[in-house]
């Protein structure tokens, strides 16, 4: 699915990703950890396209992305859910949702196969289907998350990029944010998620990639995430 191999990363002359190297399979869950300000968020970034490599490759299902916009990534089936979410505040649920399928492959159709798309992202979150004509900004932080992950599976993708999807989320919502990935996964769709709530990454996650200074230092399956590891990189 997506491959990442010897990324490197800068803002201006300041690096910030250096020789990055990750896997995420179809239908697996890799939890990207470190502490604040390691990279975990640049790198997302960079895989969306919203930042450029120095050097190194990034491919999905053999593609090679590193010269494709943003908007040409998405329509190879990327789906970014940023931190702080990033709806249209000004815009209704519906329009909010109607958005997600601009970055749909033109091979996805319309007609039955978008109605079955929207009655999905309801059945994984069906307060949703209650707040179609209320604004995306007067919604709860954890009616926005939902918000912001229906309308990129609207998009069909076949890699879901996540950063902190609990951040300031009521503990109800995780648990349905935390089924609605499970779901996701059997769907064979893949997710790279950036998380700090450690108990939440390790219930989702197939596996985990730790961060530390724009590297990666540890990487594994979560079963054998020891905790001296946790200790020593993700602790403050």
């Amino acid at each position: 699915m997506l491959e990442i191999r010897g990324l490197n990363v800068a803002y201006g002359e300041s690096q910030v990703l250096w020789d990055v190297s990750l896997e995420v399979p179809a239908g697996g869950v890799v939890c990207l950890m470190g502490r604040n300000g390691v990279g975990k968020t640049t790198l997302l970034k960079s895989i969306m396209g919203l930042l450029p490599a120095r050097a190194g490759s990034i491919t999905l299902n053999g593609v090679e992305l590193g010269s494709l916009r943003p908007e040409e990534r998405a329509g190879h089936g990327i789906g970014y859910v940023p931190q702080g979410r990033e709806i249209f505040p000004n815009l209704s649920v519906a329009e909010n949702l109607r958005i997600g399928y601009l970055g749909r492959p033109k091979s996805a159709g319309n007609g039955k196969a978008a109605q079955g798309d929207i009655e999905h992202v309801f059945d994984l979150f069906p307060k949703l289907k209650q707040l179609l004509s209320r604004k995306g900004g007067v919604l709860s932080g954890g009616e926005q998350q939902q918000l912001a992950i229906a309308r990129v599976l609207l998009a069909r993708p076949k890699l879901l990029l996540m950063d902190e999807p609990t951040e300031g989320i009521q503990p109800n919502v995780i648990l349905q944010i935390e089924e609605a990935i499970e779901r996701i996964k059997e769907r064979g769709i893949a997710v790279l998620l950036v998380e700090q709530y450690l108990e939440f990454a390790w219930r989702l996650a197939d596996s985990y990639a730790i961060m530390r200074k724009g590297a990666i230092v540890s990487s594994g399956a979560t079963a054998d995430l020891r905790h001296d590891v946790v200790r020593q990189h993700l602790t403050v």
